[in-house]
């Protein structure tokens, strides 16, 4: 009977509890999950933040286009050019009785409204334009009734491919673009 008694207490020695290395490998495993959680909290805001940016340029260049298909035909040669880069001129005034805005006073119109969209000038925070798409470039060019709309923009992560340069935007490894193709029917 004492042995059976011995036996257990020697057992319930070694059962008692932790040790201290035991609870060294738990803090780990649990400092380990916070760090990856924390990491992919990071990621996941980084690839959120760049799907809006290209959701941005995407509604950007739409809206062009839309402007472009709203106005005469006969001014869509007159869209070429690339907008964004420097700051826009002075609207034309159509707002007197009776007046109406020529065609190309509407081309202007619209490239004036669509640079200051380009520019971030539709969100600002203390006079300073806070909207938009960091250094962003809009680039149209037509060939017959084909319309090439491209927006460019500087993301904030380094890419492979980001770096080619075209006639749109500088070449960076961080540039980003948007390339739109359709068609301005007569």
């Amino acid at each position: 009977m004492k042995s059976a008694f011995k036996s257990f207490t020697n057992t319930y020695k070694h059962t008692q509890g932790m040790t201290f290395i035991e609870v060294l490998i738990a803090l780990v495993i649990i400092v380990t999950g916070i760090l990856g959680a924390v990491a992919m909290q990071a990621t996941a805001k980084q690839g959120s933040f760049d799907a809006m940016q290209r959701s941005l340029a995407s509604s950007l260049a739409q809206d062009i286009f839309a402007r472009m298909r709203a106005n005469n035909v006969n001014e869509l040669a007159n869209y070429l050019g690339v907008y964004g880069a420097d700051a826009p001129g002075a609207a034309p005034d159509c707002s007197g009785a009776g007046s109406q805005c020529s065609a190309s006073q509407i081309r202007t119109i619209d490239l004036i409204e669509w640079t200051q969209l380009l520019r971030g000038a539709n969100v600002q925070t203390a006079g300073k334009n806070n909207g938009g798409l960091l250094e962003a470039r809009g680039c149209i060019t037509t060939v017959g009734n084909a319309v090439t709309v491209v927006v460019t923009w500087q993301g904030r992560t380094g890419t492979v491919d980001g770096g080619q340069a075209d006639a749109c935007g500088a070449a960076s490894n961080k540039r980003r673009q948007v390339r739109i193709d359709g068609f301005i029917f007569y």
